[in-house]
């Protein structure tokens, strides 16, 4: 994939974020919402390489995996709004979004709660034979779970063919990582005989080409490898956080190294048109436009459905006997 198909994609991801970041602030959106500005070429560089056959797991910052591996936007958008035409059928809202025939196994509002997830969905691949990569996003909070240190012994022992990426945002939640770690992340990775590259999160080329090189060794049967990339979120940990961990003047620096800049810059200093990028930021917002009026538009859950969905219907018999 090209830069300039990158571009389309955090392109895409950055405006999605934006207007559900106004469409809550004015109560249309219920519930909760962490958004992606910032870290957008974490999703783009890494999931460009997404397959079908393979799978994702998610955190609760999920909007932007979940459009780069082609989660329908107006399923998507009615999802975030609770109605019955969402993904989930309203019942997910924004930190569980789940979409089976995308392989996306859900975002997750526990953090690290998608790490056991992918390592059986590597383990499953394993198990039948089939080929396809686990993506495993998570954030730098996740790094003080005991479920990421099993995570990462299992896959290795058992070399599975699961992709860990850490999106290190700098702050787990409120908390900065300097102030809650004391190990370095590839020394972490290195105990698990793991292998381990880092990319700048504002570079998605960079990012794009670590994860190439990482995909090459899982896909060949040579069991997990580790990716963490630099970011930072522009926004507060969640719409509303009065963000007092950190200071104005620190998000001002960071925001001079915004990615969709840098790839734009790069686009037009190789040569394409400014006109070319200003069409393709104009196909990327009647798409928005329809799913904002799609979701607006549809009908909320029945309450009768308060109670479905709860089980796996049917369960079926035990193959094993009486159970």
């Amino acid at each position: 994939m090209g830069l300039l198909d990158l571009y389309r994609l955090m392109y895409r991801i950055r405006r999605f974020e934006e207007r559900v970041e106004r469409l809550f602030l004015t109560g249309k959106i219920p519930g909760f919402v962490h958004l992606y500005i910032g870290q957008e070429a974490v999703a783009a560089g890494v999931l460009a390489h997404y397959r079908p056959g393979d799978y994702l797991t998610s955190t609760h910052r999920g909007h932007g995996h979940a459009l780069a591996v082609g989660v329908e936007p107006k399923a998507m958008m009615a999802e975030l709004f609770g109605r019955k035409t969402g993904i989930c059928r309203g019942k997910g809202g924004s930190m569980h979004l789940f979409d089976a025939d995308r392989g996306m196994l859900g975002a997750n509002g526990i953090v690290a709660g998608g790490i056991p997830i992918a390592v059986g969905a590597g383990l499953g691949l394993r198990v039948l034979g089939r080929e396809g990569v686990v993506f495993c996003f998570f954030g730098d909070g996740a790094l003080g779970r005991g479920v990421l240190h099993e995570g990462l012994n299992l896959t290795a022992l058992w070399r599975l063919p699961v992709l860990f990426v850490l999106e290190n945002n700098r702050y787990a939640s409120t908390t900065g990582f300097a102030e809650s770690h004391a190990f370095r992340v590839p020394a972490l990775v290195a105990a698990y005989g793991v292998p381990y590259l880092e990319a700048d999160g504002t570079e998605v080329e960079e990012v794009y080409g670590a994860t190439a090189e990482l995909l090459s060794g899982i896909r060949m049967g040579r069991g997990p490898a580790f990716l963490e990339v630099h970011t930072y979120r522009f926004k507060g940990h969640y719409v509303g956080d009065p963000e007092r961990y950190r200071s104005r003047q620190e998000v001002e620096e960071a925001r001079r190294r915004d990615p969709l800049a840098i790839a734009r810059g790069k686009l037009l200093a190789s040569g394409v048109a400014q006109k070319e990028l200003e069409d393709l930021e104009r196909e990327e917002e009647e798409p928005l436009e329809e799913a904002v009026a799609f979701a607006e538009r549809s009908p909320w859950p029945d309450p009768e459905e308060a109670l479905t969905d709860l089980f796996a219907e049917p369960v079926g018999d035990y193959p094993w006997g009486e159970g």
